[in-house]
């Protein structure tokens, strides 16, 4: 089993992993499309293990947090909301992100209709539909860091609106990675240093970022279409190589 506490055999930096490797991602994106993320508007639903660490690191890389909700609501504060003493209150001590001072009450539905450049659903599946709000969010880029937060009608929508979604199985990979990580240094009987793993898994996602990039380009489809070219591509020639 991966996840596990340092002294049994756990990871540095599996706790932070998938939102270190959603930021890492959105830092790609930035770079190759000119969306920088220093100054750029940040709108996240969900802030437990993945959207907190999301929140923390964009902000280190100098975006605002514009827009955070939980199970019970949030906050909106178009000038930014103060993320590290955010961080604490609703992550560390775990109080509903509505208790914390500096911001505008907010529901979860309220996030949707607010306009940003990145907008993170990082919590529950199947959010973002045709039904509510597919066509009503203004956003540049939807990042699912959450799994399967659009249907696959919405996704149709977001592609006919021109909004890019970077999907799930892409952009969320950081927590499996650094379990893989866990994994090995098990098996090494070696642990590895904070700045070991988070080499490694830039480069993971950086490496796999890429391919999809070359193919969206390249052949002019979606990013989620993308992926599942590498991913179906990869279990066919294995397939292949089985002689199957």
């Amino acid at each position: 089993m991966t996840g596990k506490p340092l002294s049994l055999g756990g990871s540095l930096g599996r706790e932070e992993a998938t939102g270190r490797g959603v930021v890492y991602a959105m830092e790609d994106y930035s770079r190759d499309f000119g969306l920088p993320l220093t100054g750029s508007r940040v709108a996240i639903q969900g802030f437990g293990n993945v959207g907190s660490f999301v929140a923390q690191f964009a902000h280190e890389r100098g975006a605002k947090i514009i827009a955070v909700t939980d199970v019970d609501g949030g906050l909106h504060n178009d000038k930014g909301l103060d993320v590290p003493r955010l961080f604490q209150h609703a992550y560390r001590e775990r109080k509903p992100v509505a208790e914390f001072k500096g911001g505008e009450q907010v529901t979860n539905e309220q996030l949707w209709g607010i306009p940003c450049d990145w907008l993170v659903p990082a919590a529950l599946g199947g959010v973002i539909n045709k039904e509510t709000n597919a066509r009503s969010i203004e956003c540049k880029v939807l990042v699912e860091a959450a799994n399967s937060p659009t249907t696959p009608i919405a996704d149709k929508i977001f592609g006919e609106r021109g909004i890019p979604v970077l999907p799930d199985f892409l952009v969320n990979a950081g927590g499996v990675i650094v379990s893989y990580f866990e994994w090995v240094q098990n098996l090494q009987q070696h642990p590895w240093s904070l700045e070991q793993v988070n080499t490694e898994l830039r480069h993971k996602m950086t490496t796999a970022y890429t391919a999809v990039r070359d193919i969206v380009k390249e052949k002019k489809v979606p990013w989620r279409t993308a992926a599942y070219v590498i991913a179906l591509g990869r279990v066919a020639e294995a397939e292949r190589l089985r002689g199957h």
